[in-house]
This record gives C-alpha cells, sequence and structure tokens, in this order.
C-alpha cells in the first residue's frame, strides 16, 4: 500500500491552487498587470497520488462561475405616463358627475319645498285680543255684556273688557272650516265662526282672525265638553299621532296631535300665530269643574 497523504500536504496544495485562481482572474481583469520579465513563480509540486477532492473542485467551480448582478431600475415610458394621465381624468370624470347628481338633488329638494309653501296660503297674523281662553261652560252674567264669564277675567283686567264694543258678526269665507272629525274620541261635528257663547251653542267654534284650514298659522277651535252636546268630551283621551280631520266645504285637511297640555284660561298665549300650519283644540278641564282649559294642538301632515 502506498503512503497516505497527510493533511498539511492537502491543504498546502488547495491554498496554492486557490491563489492562482485568484491570480489568474485578477490578471484577466486587470487588476494585476503582466510582467513578462518577472519569472512566473515556481509551481509547487503537487503529490501524484493525491485523489481527488470534491469540496476543493466545488469551491473552485464557485470561485469562477460567481455571477455579479447589477439593479437596473426600469424607466417609465411614455405609454406609462399616458396611462396615469387618462386614469387620473376618468377619476375626475366620475368625481364631477357625482357632485353633480347630489347638486340636482339638492335643487330639487328646494325646488319641491317652495312649490308646497306656495301651495298653502299664508294667512295674515291675528290679533289674540283675548283675555281669557275660549270653551268657557259658563254664560255671561247679563245680555249683552263681555262673552267670557266675567268671573274668570282677572280683577285688573274686568272693566278693560266691559268697555270692548259689541263683536260684528262673521261672514265665514270659501276657505273658512265647516267641520271637524276625530276618529279617536268619535267627533263629527260642524264648525261656526266665532267662539263665543251664543256661537258654542251650535257646534265647534273657529276663533276669528286664526287660520283656515291648511294655511300656515294656528287655527284656533274652541267647544264645550260638558253642556250644548259636551263635543269635546273626550278631549283628554287624544294621544300623540292621533289624527284631527277638517275640513273647508269638500277640502279635508290631515292634522296629527303632536301636544296636550292643561293650562289657565288666562294662559292666551296658546292662541298666538304660528309659522307652520297648526291646529289648536280647546275646551274646559277637568270635567264639570272647568277651572282650567285643556288644550291639543295638532300639526298639518
Amino acid at each position: 500500500m502506498g503512503k497516505e497523504p497527510r493533511i498539511e500536504d492537502l491543504e498546502r496544495a488547495l491554498a496554492l491552487k486557490r491563489r492562482e485562481v485568484r491570480l489568474k482572474r485578477w490578471i484577466q481583469e486587470g487588476r494585476l498587470p503582466v510582467e513578462s520579465s518577472a519569472p512566473p513563480p515556481p509551481a509547487a509540486p503537487e503529490p501524484s497520488s493525491l485523489p481527488p477532492d470534491p469540496v476543493y473542485h466545488s469551491e473552485v467551480e464557485w470561485e469562477e462561475r460567481r455571477p455579479r448582478f447589477r439593479v437596473r431600475l426600469p424607466r417609465p415610458s411614455w405609454s406609462a405616463w399616458r396611462d396615469r394621465l387618462l386614469l387620473a381624468i376618468e377619476i375626475a370624470a366620475v368625481a364631477g358627475a357625482m357632485a353633480l347628481l347630489l347638486f340636482s338633488w339638492q335643487t330639487m329638494r328646494g325646488m319641491q319645498s317652495e312649490a308646497v309653501a306656495a301651495r298653502i296660503t299664508p294667512s295674515p297674523t291675528p290679533l289674540i285680543q283675548a283675555v281669557v281662553l275660549p270653551g268657557g261652560h259658563r254664560p255671561p252674567t247679563a245680555p249683552g255684556g263681555p262673552a267670557p264669564n266675567p268671573e274668570e277675567i282677572p280683577e285688573h283686567l274686568r272693566a278693560l273688557v266691559a268697555a270692548l264694543p259689541t263683536p260684528a258678526p262673521i261672514t265665514p269665507g270659501p276657505r273658512s272650516p265647516t267641520r271637524i272629525v276625530i276618529p279617536a274620541i268619535g267627533v263629527d261635528a260642524p264648525i261656526v265662526p266665532g267662539t263665543d257663547w251664543e256661537a258654542l251653542k251650535k257646534g265647534v267654534g273657529h276663533h276669528p282672525g286664526t287660520a283656515n284650514p291648511g294655511e300656515r298659522g294656528n287655527m284656533v277651535l274652541a267647544a264645550h265638553n260638558d253642556i250644548y252636546g259636551e263635543i269635546f268630551r273626550d278631549l283628554e283621551k287624544l294621544r300623540p299621532g292621533d289624527e284631527i280631520w277638517v275640513y273647508a266645504g269638500g277640502q279635508a285637511y290631515r292634522y296629527v296631535v303632536v301636544q296636550k297640555q292643561i293650562v289657565l284660561p288666562t294662559q292666551v298665549e296658546v292662541m298666538a300665530p304660528t309659522r307652520d300650519p297648526v291646529v289648536t283644540l280647546i275646551t274646559c278641564y277637568p270635567y264639570l269643574v272647568d277651572t282650567h282649559r285643556l288644550v291639543v294642538v295638532g300639526e298639518l301632515r
């Protein structure tokens, strides 16, 4: 058997081979000048009995075939810029179309609101001259005296009320209320002009100077709850959402209950004008005692 190679000999031979490969590569790359006069380095004798080393061959192959990578960024072409510009134009066009549609919708809504407002004839601002609310259940103490019972008028205003002239008869117009229907409490009664004692004997009274059905403003209607038919006997049973139908001839107007309150007879502010079309129903309260007034307010729908 031959002599086994030593590890030192193998390492020395591998280092020499690596050095030779590096020198060749540097000369090819121009990193070392080639001197013709310089004698080549003596080649180290290679052992004839060295077996082929797989690690050596793989390292030499890697050293010789190692690639060089360069990152090259793509340069945008004119077609790419054109596509981007067209995309931006399309986005702007879609946004403009949506804004135009929104503006048109808001304009149409405004025009519809104006048309509805134009169909509602504004009523003249009523002058509330009463010192007590209508609907009292006791008659005046003397013929020709003031319609409200003097006992319900504050003492400091009684002389003023007594000095008021007798109101002239009221002639109803074509838009004046003529009938009221409240399905929730079974009311179906005529409406007459005025809220004095004689008028409330005939039905539900329409307070002079207040709005007509469908008009902007406060339409005040009053009736008794314990005499002359007890038309508003069950007015306290109304709840928010109940319907109140007021007719002007053959035309019906639908109001919906939104408020109910109990006030003193002197709280005439409940008859004040309003910006929206509403109906205010007034009667005495409580039943057969009648020291206060029950007020129900409905909005036109």
